[in-house]
């Protein structure tokens, strides 16, 4: 996984940074230590139109339903910067309690996108337990389909053709492991959240940097 701080490379395991130090414990000064309900749609910042929500909701169903050991969760909301977009990712997989998600799913098992209109960003972070299926390559093509919806202020069509794309990418490892399950199979040890394609929505330009590293679209 990357650091949410300082993007360098890190073991899952880790309780800190071993660069600049970063800790859940940092991210709970920034955002709160108390646990935080929230429901797997929260439109904090207001950007799903009249009948945007059902279609939204229908496409994250439409995931968990395929897999049921896994959730779907969205929020949106004035986060200020990518850095804060970063961490909050993370320590929002780390600290919410998800109130419409069974309480036999655990939030290892969750894909969380946090888009933030006013700063123009979006990411994706992913739960430990999905590290052998999904790629921080395969959550930054997920918001690459959304790109150019979201510069047009059309959250609710970018949101679901992400949701599409990730389902497709599910269904694509999950075929891969029942051919090769051994290649699949990994320890379940308590750990951090992994994930964090980053994606700046203002600009034209990709520059994207050499795998799983934190991407961004800058004007």
């Amino acid at each position: 996984m990357k650091c949410p701080r300082c993007v360098q490379r890190i073991h899952r395991a880790a309780d800190s940074c071993p660069h600049c130090g970063f800790s859940i414990l940092d991210a709970d000064a920034r955002f709160g230590a108390e646990e935080v309900r929230l429901r797997c749609l929260t439109d904090s910042a207001g950007i799903l139109r009249y009948g945007d929500r059902d279609r939204v909701e229908a496409a994250m169903g439409r995931i968990s339903k395929r897999f049921p050991q896994i959730f779907v969760a969205i929020y949106t909301g004035a986060l200020g910067e990518v850095a804060n977009l970063r961490q909050f990712g993370f320590w929002s997989l780390n600290r919410s309690a998800f109130e419409d998600v069974p309480i036999e799913k655990p939030n290892e098992a969750g894909i969380l996108l946090t888009i933030d209109p006013e700063s123009k960003a979006a990411g994706i972070v992913f739960g430990y337990l999905l590290e052998p299926f999904l790629e921080e390559a395969d959550t930054f093509d997920c918001l690459s389909r959304a790109h150019a919806h979201w510069l047009e202020g059309r959250y609710a069509e970018g949101i679901i053709r992400a949701l599409r794309h990730l389902e497709g990418v599910l269904a694509k490892r999950s075929r891969q492991a029942q051919r090769n399950p051994e290649h699949f199979r990994r320890k379940v040890q308590p750990a951090a959240i992994s994930g964090d394609p980053v994606r700046r929505m203002h600009a034209s330009h990709r520059n994207q940097a050499a795998e799983n590293e934190v991407t961004e679209v800058v004007k």
